[in-house]
């Protein structure tokens, strides 16, 4: 109904636009008496009218096209701070205090509220070619209870997951994508399990190597939620700092 509406709206600006173009015309020929000279200007104009059509297309459209991206990207990212909000940063956590190698990149996850945009990069170039090892297996007592309390943790928040996977506009964001698909594979990998103390060597192998994609995937996103943050957001950003899962000091008191 409302699409029926807004066509006969623009037909008729059309055909408004098309009678005051003839009068106009006429118009001049009353006045002038000069038939040759309106062809001409008419002749010059359908002309040139491919090139505004190239003009209208590759420039203003474009420019649209850019602004919708834009506002579609800016709920995208409170999308992701939600996730982190409700699962990425007390997952991060977790991990923090499960994997003793943290603290080999841990200066470079410091993030301060006078980063510049070096630093980010710098630290995003670090924790990308990051070897992560987080040593999951039966001989490590404290495996057991990180992946019992990452279930719990997950499974809790199913719902929540998969109401993020629902979102068609998270298309438009790749990374963000495969952190969550990482995220849900890891969830079902550990809920499939009734009995998480009791696996084989190779399970352990297996979940660890899930439980790694999961780590590097959040690091890589936390940072550039971070900048992001940083950028347009400040004071998002402070309380991000003040929370920093990877700053043992970290508290959300101010001093």
């Amino acid at each position: 109904m409302d699409l029926s509406k807004n066509f006969d709206w623009r037909v008729k600006l059309g055909i408004f636009l098309l009678v005051l173009s003839a009068l106009l015309y006429a118009s001049h020929y009353l006045i002038f008496n000069d038939a040759h000279t309106i062809f001409f200007y008419i002749g010059s104009d359908i002309a040139f009218l491919p090139i505004e059509v190239l003009f209208v297309v590759l420039l203003v459209e474009n420019a649209i096209s850019s602004r919708e991206k834009k506002l579609m990207m800016e709920k995208l990212n409170m999308v992701i701070g939600v996730f982190f909000s409700e699962v990425g940063t007390e997952l991060m956590g977790a991990i923090v205090e499960f994997d003793p190698d943290t603290v080999e990149i841990r200066d470079e996850l410091m993030v301060k509220t006078s980063w510049s945009r070096k630093n980010f990069q710098t630290a995003k170039k670090r924790v990308k070619t990051f070897d992560y090892a987080l040593h999951i297996n039966n001989e490590n007592p404290e495996s057991i209870k990180f992946l019992e309390h990452t279930k719990k943790f997950l499974v809790h928040r199913r719902k929540f997951l998969l109401a993020l996977l629902e979102n068609p506009n998270l298309l438009e964001h790749e990374t963000f994508t495969n952190l969550l698909w990482a995220v849900f594979h890891l969830m079902e990998e550990l809920e499939k399990r009734e009995n998480i103390t009791n696996l084989s060597i190779t399970d352990y192998h297996h979940l660890n190597g899930d439980t790694v994609r999961v780590y590097s995937l959040l690091i890589q996103e936390w940072l550039q939620y971070m900048e992001h943050l940083e950028k347009y957001y400040p004071y998002l950003f402070s309380l991000a700092v003040r929370t920093n899962p990877f700053d043992p000091d970290s508290q959300v008191m101010i001093k």
